[in-house]
């Protein structure tokens, strides 16, 4: 990494949207840790943050919360629309996949299959 970049950490806006510079972790990633409420250190950790860099976003989100918390919203109704399309799309793709016919050379597999279904169902009781 540039070192002059791990020197003076900013938030810039790129095709992701805010982003601390030298690194794809975006202000929403960061936002969602802080919804949760992880404490710094750890967004940081998980994140692999410079105490400056989680500093920096942390400050951003502070200081310009209306406007971050406003596009976040934004982020999570994209997530929730792609959310929602993979979840019709796949569960088509599964269905047609269930409506398929077993193939009989592969009927032993199948049986297997079942027995340590039953038995997982059997240990969960």
């Amino acid at each position: 990494m540039n070192p002059s970049l791990s020197e003076k950490p900013t938030i810039i806006r790129t095709e992701r949207g805010l982003t601390i510079t030298g690194t794809r972790i975006t202000i929403y990633d960061v936002m969602d840790l802080v919804k949760a409420q992880y404490p710094p250190k750890l967004i940081r950790d998980k994140f692999h943050l410079t105490d400056h860099q989680i500093n920096t976003a942390l400050s951003y989100i502070e200081k310009h919360q209306t406007q971050v918390e406003l596009e976040y919203q934004e982020v999570l109704q994209t997530r929730e629309e792609i959310h929602q399309y993979w979840e019709e799309r796949n569960h088509k793709h599964f269905a047609q996949i269930a409506a398929k016919p077993r193939q009989p050379e592969k009927e032993a597999l199948w049986a297997k299959l079942e027995e340590q279904k039953a038995q997982r169902a059997s240990v969960k009781l």
